[in-house]
């Protein structure tokens, strides 16, 4: 068996292992979902025996009604008058009771409910961070953006009033079931067996909208994703004026949303009014049979009044669980979501003995590496490449050939499929990814500044610099002399994606931010493509500084950059097709020689004339 084979079944291996291993403690939904309660315990008991005091005080008012009428009330106006005055301050202690609990439900088990989902918030944030560009890959920003925002809404609703519905209505239900069995079985009965239907009905029902409410939520994030995705390339959409062909995408997804919203109402609709159907026929029923006993002399005037207000509250607690039901369903889908983020496991992550990466001089080298990105095509096929030690190595080739990708494995944003990348004898899939993505400093084509000041976008790689560490770095980079010229100098705002200043600048900001982190290994993905002939000789000599003394990766379309570059390699098909100098490379006539004459001696020479 091949080395490579080998490699290829020990990554294979030991991605399964660990999948396994994660999937093994991975709990249950309903488990996962209480395990967010317990930093909230303190309210949530507080929670629940207020709510189990406002549960009380409304069993109990009936029966003291009925208590008085039958008694005391029988007794003449004097006795009343007498009694009235304890009764009120009774009442009114009772209800200030209430009132306090029913605050207290309102208002900290909402918080109780904000905290919760503040910490899933904070989890789900934090799972994103763990996944590689692979992950990114697959699932759009705006059903990301989704999960994070309108499923943790819902999840946060169902986790405060869910306990608070359950709670009461279950003491409530109980309570009164228990009162009115005591003041007349044979109409309890009745009363129970047309519950036992309305509880059956409302778990058909729910088995069946499940699937809607998982889909509304789908939909909802293509919504999101739609909006997302035609604000961020906005500047295109303008530069095209294709405003209409990005309203009929966004009306496609709209229209898709609003249909699964009218199936989501659909299937509520008959839910709702088959539920108002039976709490309608139960209170015929207990009208109707209670009359008949009243009639018949089997039951007092007084004890169906009673029954009636206990009717009250035994079916309200009963509705509000079952219209409940929504907001559950909701919750349910939209943390069925967010568990599928939080046990996903990265495909990229630290081994369980990594060390830290160690750069004493910089030598890399790619060893019969394969990769492909779907697991079907492969990008790079047994690639062989040696960079020494603080030399500048230029990638050339067709797009596609596997340039950007060979880069991209340096740091791990993918893993390869098998053979092995080491840096300094040290294989990167040894080593922490901390400390392997703090040793390479990397400057692309399409720079992102994050929204904020120029100089808070410089120190992003080391947030404890210093202002005179930022200077610096900014005078290394050239763009000193310019950030100085503006009227807030280092506290200018960039815009979003730097949208406030020019493509030199952000580029120069980019490069000022690498020189700031000062790795040892440098990787330049095409940085001057996108610039103007006076930006890119300004940007050319900030990169020239940047890589003196590093061992450097430049990709490059325009040749006339990489003329200084020690060992150019011409990739093609995923592999090394030709490697050595400019001369010796133009000496051989080969495939670079022919990409020489394309730009040199052909069609760009011409148009640069």
């Amino acid at each position: 068996m091949s080395q490579a084979a080998t490699e290829q079944q020990k990554t294979s291996a030991t991605s399964q292992g660990t999948t396994q291993a994660k999937k093994a403690k991975t709990p249950g939904v309903f488990r996962s979902f209480l395990t967010y309660y317990k930093p909230q315990m303190h309210l949530f008991v507080l929670d629940i025996i207020c709510a189990v005091i406002v549960a009380a005080v409304d069993l109990a008012f009936p029966q003291i009604l009925r208590k008085l009428t039958g008694g005391l009330f029988t007794q003449g106006a004097e006795v009343i008058f007498q009694a009235l005055g304890f009764i009120t301050v009774g009442l009114i202690v009772m209800y200030g009771i209430r009132f306090y609990c029913r605050y207290f439900v309102a208002f900290w088990g909402h918080v109780m409910g904000a905290r919760m989902e503040s910490e899933m918030r904070q989890d789900l944030f934090n799972a994103y961070e763990r996944f590689s560009f692979a992950f990114f890959d697959k699932h759009k920003s705006g059903d990301l953006m989704s999960r994070v925002i309108s499923d943790l809404f819902d999840i946060s609703e169902a986790a405060h009033h869910g306990p608070e519905f359950i709670l009461i209505g279950a003491v409530e239900i109980i309570g009164s079931f228990i009162i009115m069995w005591t003041i007349d079985i044979p109409l309890s009965a009745v009363l129970l067996a047309i519950t036992a239907v309305l509880v059956a009905y409302n778990i058909y029902a729910n088995f069946n909208m499940r699937a809607v409410f998982t889909q509304n939520r789908v939909r909802i994030a293509g919504v999101n994703s739609r909006i997302e995705d035609s604000l961020a390339g906005v500047r295109v959409v303008k530069g095209f004026a294709a405003e209409e062909l990005e309203k009929r995408k966004f009306a496609h997804a709209n229209e898709a949303y609003l249909e699964s919203k009218i199936l989501m109402y659909r299937a509520m609709g008959r839910y709702q009014s088959a539920i108002a159907l039976l709490t309608g026929a139960l209170y015929t029923a207990i009208i109707v049979v209670g009359a008949i006993r009243v009639a018949n002399g089997d039951m007092y005037a007084v004890d169906l009044a009673t029954y009636a207000l206990y009717i009250t509250v035994f079916v309200n607690p009963i509705t509000n669980i079952l219209n409940f039901t929504e907001t559950f369903q909701k919750a349910l889908a939209g943390f069925k979501r967010f568990r599928e983020v939080l046990d996903a496991v990265p495909d990229v992550e630290d081994a369980p003995n990594a060390q830290p990466l160690t750069v004493t001089d910089g030598a890399i080298l790619y060893k019969d590496v394969c990769f492909s990105y779907d697991k079907e095509q492969d990008v790079l096929r047994e690639l062989n490449l040696t960079i020494e030690p603080g030399k500048t190595v230029a990638l050339v080739g067709p797009s596609g050939g596997g340039k950007s990708t060979i880069c991209a494995l340096l740091p791990r944003f993918y893993d390869i499929d098998s053979g092995s990348i080491t840096i300094d004898g040290q294989d990167v899939r040894d080593v922490t990814l901390k400390s392997l993505r703090s040793s390479i400093g990397l400057v692309q084509q399409d720079v992102y500044l994050f929204d904020g000041t120029i100089a808070e976008n410089i120190a992003y790689g080391k947030p404890s610099a210093t202002f005179d560490e930022i200077k610096d770095a900014a005078q290394k980079a050239n763009i000193a002399e310019f950030i100085e010229s503006l009227p807030e100098g280092y506290e200018t705002q960039v815009g979003e994606r730097g949208s406030h200043l020019s493509g030199g600048q952000r580029q120069r900001i980019a490069i000022a931010r690498v020189f700031l982190k000062n790795p040892a290994i440098l990787i330049l993905d095409e940085a001057t493509s996108a610039l103007d002939n006076e930006s890119e000789a300004a940007v050319q000599e900030s990169l020239a500084r940047l890589a003196t003394g590093r061992t450097t990766l430049v990709i490059a379309h325009r040749l006339s950059t990489i003329r200084n570059a020690n060992v150019i390699v011409t990739i093609q098909d995923g592999k090394v097709a030709e490697q050595g100098t400019q001369a010796e490379l133009l000496a051989k006539n080969g495939i670079y020689a022919h990409y020489y004459r394309m730009q040199f001696e052909g069609g760009f020479a011409a148009l640069t004339e």
